[in-house]
């Protein structure tokens, strides 16, 4: 019998949100070598820092970094490598086209195990300006401020 896995998300890509306008995702599907499932089973990678191209009608993920697995042989191929995504070619191609129309980069959000199957999430993303950045955190700022407000009215607590 199969053991359910309790969290099977292994790296998120928190910087994304913060860098980039996310918009369309896709789950697209890994191609891995056997030290790196082992590696990703450990909970070790990171997507910071990571994007994909479409290169010859194949999309690539770049500069994620997967460690090496310590039990591994001393011979372990290079944990920056590129490695392949999966997706159907009419995904791809509609990929290709949005990244080709405008000024779109292709982010890796989440990593993560779908029914013993390693799985990428990616969206693609809009580069946010300096401005567009400090303006979401005082928008953040605000609405924690207003919240922290309002629980002081609801304990009863001056302001």
């Amino acid at each position: 019998m199969k053991k359910p896995e309790t969290d099977p998300v292994i790296a998120r890509n928190r910087k994304a949100a913060h860098d980039y306008h996310l918009g369309e995702t896709w789950e697209a599907g890994i191609v891995l070598q056997g030290m790196e499932v082992k590696a990703l089973r450990a909970g070790r990678a990171s997507l910071i820092g990571g994007f994909a191209q479409v290169e010859n009608r194949e999309l690539w993920l770049h500069a994620v970094h997967i460690p090496q697995y310590a039990q591994a042989r001393w011979f372990n191929d290079g944990s920056r490598r590129k490695r392949k995504l999966l997706l159907h070619r009419a995904e791809i191609d509609k990929i290709e086209r949005k990244v080709n129309e405008g000024a779109l980069t292709i982010v890796p959000l989440t990593l993560y195990f779908k029914d013993g199957r390693a799985k990428v999430e990616i969206a693609l993303a809009r580069g946010k300006k300096t401005w567009d950045k400090r303006h979401a955190l005082a928008e953040r700022e605000a609405t924690r401020e207003v919240e922290r407000a309002v629980s002081r009215r609801r304990k009863g607590r001056p302001d």
